[in-house]
């Protein structure tokens, strides 16, 4: 009897479910904007609100200036179809049936109207109490040939899971000339204006990311590196300012 209940409890060591390795929240902010959106600027400003208000190390926010907007008479020099498009694969996975701005996505798995101050509130208050699946530590940043390489570290599991990295303009100023926005100044913050994905394989590697024209000397840059599962889910992620 002794020697049954023994290999019981050797068994039940051996059999224990892995313990799943979690690291502090991080607030992933995903707004889809444009320059010629009248109801944008409020969101654009909150954006840049709660970032200013916390720390890198909780809250990754992040502007992406769709396209679609351009046909009014203003075309958003940030925009690019690319980002319409992740726009619209979001709405397919919220069974949404349009596509709508400024629409704030938060860690890829719900959304809201993005100039909705409280509903803001109350989703940073949640989503900073959950623990994230991965981190990404980047480092060996280099700056050369109209381009960033850099070095990645992912920490936490990886499988079936894609590396997101992203070139951040940190802020512009534009006069806008034409379109809803016409005669207005607008202050747009966390403009993504570049992006590749990579697939991860291992843990540890190395990328780069071009640098786009519109950027400039006087820019403050940004990169950002997130974990996406294959639901669009973002699990985790890293950010160093350049």
């Amino acid at each position: 009897m002794q020697k049954i209940l023994l290999t019981i409890i050797m068994l039940s060591f051996f059999f224990q479910p892995k313990k799943v390795e979690t690291f502090k929240p991080l607030v992933v902010l995903e707004l889809f904007t444009s320059q010629g959106c009248s109801s944008c600027p409020p969101a654009d400003d909150l954006l840049n609100e709660v970032k200013s208000k916390y720390s890198d190390n909780q809250i990754v926010a992040l502007s992406y200036h769709v396209d679609y907007w351009n046909y009014i008479g203003w075309k958003d020099p940030f925009s690019k179809k690319e980002f319409s498009n992740k726009q619209r694969a979001y709405g397919r996975k919220f069974n949404s049936s349009s596509i709508y701005t400024p629409q704030i996505v938060v860690n890829g798995k719900e959304h809201f109207v993005g100039s909705k101050k409280g509903v803001m509130k109350s989703k940073l208050d949640s989503y900073l109490k959950k623990t994230s699946l991965n981190r990404v530590v980047l480092s060996n940043i280099k700056k050369e040939n109209g381009a960033i390489s850099l070095d990645y570290k992912v920490e936490g599991a990886i499988n079936k899971k894609t590396l997101r990295i992203a070139l951040v303009i940190n802020e512009r100023i534009t006069s806008i000339k034409r379109g809803e926005n016409r005669n207005r100044t607008l202050k747009n913050a966390n403009i993504v204006v570049e992006e590749v994905y990579l697939n991860l394989d291992s843990g540890n590697g190395k990328g780069s990311i071009s640098i786009p024209d519109i950027v400039t000397q006087n820019d403050d840059l940004s990169i950002v590196a997130l974990i996406q599962a294959e639901n669009l889910d973002i699990t985790g992620g890293g950010q160093i300012k350049l």
